[in-house]
């Protein structure tokens, strides 16, 4: 008899697994599939998860929770491996997963010493880009308030974390809903102010168009934030910007990148990037991959396109497959070559990593490590790597 939660998908997924892990009984013959639905990859990969976790525990009760349950509900109900749906909005709520009151407040998910902790500021969102299901599975954007993110972050540098990551479907936007001028410099001030011992705080990935004048500010002077910008960007091209219905240009991201890179020369950026979108000829594509090189872009996601039912993409003229998949081997190829400058790059050059369990590290620009034997996990030590080998420092 135990509890297992399996976590697909973004970020936010991760964190809430962590929460539902400290949220379930222990003794229950139960498991939990957080499942993700961003893309026609992500939903063979759920039901994956759903058939191999059946076979793993054939005994237990499985229930499926997250984007795909929302998105692809009919689809996943039919799997004879799911016992039922927790919807995605509610399973947080102890009440669904009877949970005896009075209900304790979920620990961090850790035992002991561990390094990065994913804390849930915002869900939902509330913009309508055309290829995107996320607002079907997640639902309008909600902000948590100030006092509830302070409370877990909290609780996790208690359990010993030493980075905090901040996470939602569309963090940017935090705040209107709770005060008509909030924003996520607010919050990001109020953690560094409430926790003035806390040496690292981490942004996952933001909208630039979303930025705020306090938040700029930050990114830009305060050394406890982490010098490492994920875009979520999509495209490198104008015309398939404006297609997607995305709310900046390639201008808007250049200028934000350069601005932050004059006040930090050790920003590392990052961004999402869709391969092979609807209409998109060869000089979309060619401008898509220049802006890998121009940007400077070293922690690159890149998403072969894939049509979602119900969204404004899938009725657009769809670029043939094979099309799809090559170009997305070139943005990944051109990512991975612009990685290896900026990591030999680093070599010689000194260095503050955060020690991870399995014998490497990340330093504050996100650059991976490979750490002295023995190293401990949650240790914040200053090297100077000497080499880059498959990919990371050493």
């Amino acid at each position: 008899m135990s509890v297992t939660v399996h976590s697909l998908g973004c970020r936010l997924n991760l964190s809430e697994s962590e929460t539902l892990r400290g949220l379930l009984a222990p003794d229950d013959d139960l498991v939990v599939v957080n499942s993700c639905a961003v893309t026609a990859e992500a939903m063979r990969q759920t039901r994956q998860t759903i058939r191999r976790a059946r076979r793993e525990r054939p005994a237990a009760r499985l229930l499926v929770t997250g984007c795909a349950a929302e998105v692809e509900r009919e689809a996943i109900a039919r799997m004879p491996e799911v016992d039922g749906l927790v919807p995605n909005q509610a399973k947080l709520d102890p009440r669904v997963w009877n949970v005896p009151a009075p209900v304790p407040r979920p620990q961090p998910g850790h035992d002991g010493a561990y390094s990065r902790a994913f804390v849930a500021v915002q869900n939902g969102c509330d913009h309508a880009c055309t290829f995107c299901v996320i607002p079907q599975g997640r639902g309008p954007a909600r902000s948590r308030p100030v006092a509830e993110v302070l409370e877990t972050i909290g609780l996790h540098l208690e359990a010993g974390a030493r980075e905090v990551v901040l996470t939602g479907v569309d963090l940017s936007s935090w705040g209107p809903d709770l005060r008509a001028d909030a924003r996520l410099g607010e919050l990001v001030a109020a953690i560094l102010r409430r926790f003035p011992k806390l040496p690292r705080l981490r942004l996952s990935s933001i909208d630039g168009a979303e930025i705020d004048a306090q938040l700029l500010d930050l990114l830009a002077h305060e050394p406890r934030l982490m010098p490492h910008l994920h875009l979520s960007l999509q495209s490198g091209d104008d015309m398939i910007l404006k297609r997607m219905k995305r709310r900046h240009t390639r201008r808007d991201a250049a200028a934000l990148v350069e601005t932050l890179r004059a006040a930090r020369p050790d920003l590392a950026v990052g961004a999402d990037l869709i391969a092979g979108f609807p209409t998109e000829d060869e000089a979309m594509h060619a401008a898509n991959l220049s802006a890998i090189a121009d940007l400077g872009i070293v922690h690159g996601h890149v998403f072969p396109y894939s049509p979602r039912a119900g969204t404004p993409a899938a009725r657009m003229p769809q670029v043939a497959r094979p099309t799809i998949k090559a170009r997305a081997a070139e943005l990944r190829a051109a990512v991975a070559a612009e990685r290896m400058r900026w990591l030999e790059g680093l070599v010689g050059t000194p260095l503050s990593v955060l020690a991870e369990s399995d014998g490497t590290g990340h330093a504050a620009n996100f650059a991976p490590v490979r750490l002295p034997e023995g190293t401990a996990r949650a240790a914040l030590i200053d090297l100077t790597p000497r080499a880059v080998v498959e990919g990371m420092l050493q």
